[in-house]
């Protein structure tokens, strides 16, 4: 089973749990998240799935990933701008990097970030309940040659 289908599983798991009905509606959405590598909107949800649901609303969608949000199955990115995109593989605090230009966002897996949070901690006395890190610049499709 790959990750994607255990991500999948866990959110459903997590609507059954809370009696939540297992819609196909709510399905595709639970599984474009799931299955998602890019951080996706509501609207890009909205859009790849209109095909396959073409009487579905924006609504729905927004209400489907705000209820799969609420039961911890997906980290909501917000920006300045007002936007949101939405991380359903990775439903806990992580490092993102994010492409000024093309809005690209790829999650880094770096080692040293792990103990960032016992670490802060220690330092400070604060009790971290959650954290965000965003690096943003130029992906390789954007930045000029050099």
């Amino acid at each position: 089973m790959t990750d994607h289908d255990t991500r999948f599983r866990s959110i459903i798991e997590k609507l059954k749990g809370s009696n939540h009905k297992l819609t196909p509606q709510r399905l595709a959405i639970a599984r474009l998240l799931a299955m998602s590598e890019g951080h996706p909107s509501v609207e890009g949800i909205f859009e790849q799935l209109r095909d396959e649901f073409p009487t579905m609303s924006l609504a729905t969608v927004y209400r489907n990933v705000m209820l799969i949000k609420s039961l911890g199955e997906v980290l909501e990115l917000g920006f300045a701008d007002g936007s949101n995109r939405y991380d359903g593989n990775k439903p806990y605090p992580h490092p993102h990097l994010i492409c000024v230009r093309c809005k690209t966002i790829v999650d880094p897996d770096l080692e040293s970030l792990r103990d960032m949070s016992k670490e802060v901690e220690t330092e400070t006395g604060f009790k971290i309940l959650t954290h965000r890190l965003d690096f943003f610049g130029l992906c390789a499709n954007c930045r000029p040659i050099e």
